[in-house]
């Protein structure tokens, strides 16, 4: 006789891993980070801004993006406090930030690296 699909072989194993998962806010944000991980223009971004800040029309010419293009992705990053905004004067910059997923997604790129390495 084939095993009940429905009844669990170790119900401890099951709620071990029920307890792992993310919920609520933290599987939005994980969500939201996931995105902008898959997001090859953001990622090229993040990588630009771990060498040196730059406003958002050098940033642009550095990804080979438009300005308006670039801005968009800029606000997403922002949204995660992946890369924070300084204004020097009338110019803002932007800069890596120090958050953990400014963090993962610096950690992503150098991943890159190392792949094609």
């Amino acid at each position: 006789m084939p095993p009940d699909p429905l009844r669990p072989i170790e119900p401890q194993a099951i709620e071990t891993a029920r307890e792992a998962i993310l919920k609520g806010d933290a599987q939005r944000q994980a969500k939201k980070l996931v995105s902008t991980i898959c997001d090859p223009t953001r990622l090229s971004i993040v990588r630009a801004l771990r060498r040196t800040p730059l406003a958002a029309g050098d940033l642009a010419q550095v990804i080979r993006r438009t300005r308006s293009a670039t801005s968009q992705r800029l606000r997403v990053l922002r949204e995660i406090d992946a890369v924070v905004p300084e204004r020097r004067g009338n110019v803002i910059r932007y800069r890596l930030g120090e958050s953990d997923a400014a963090l993962l997604l610096s950690e992503v790129g150098s991943a890159f690296d190392r792949l094609v390495a």
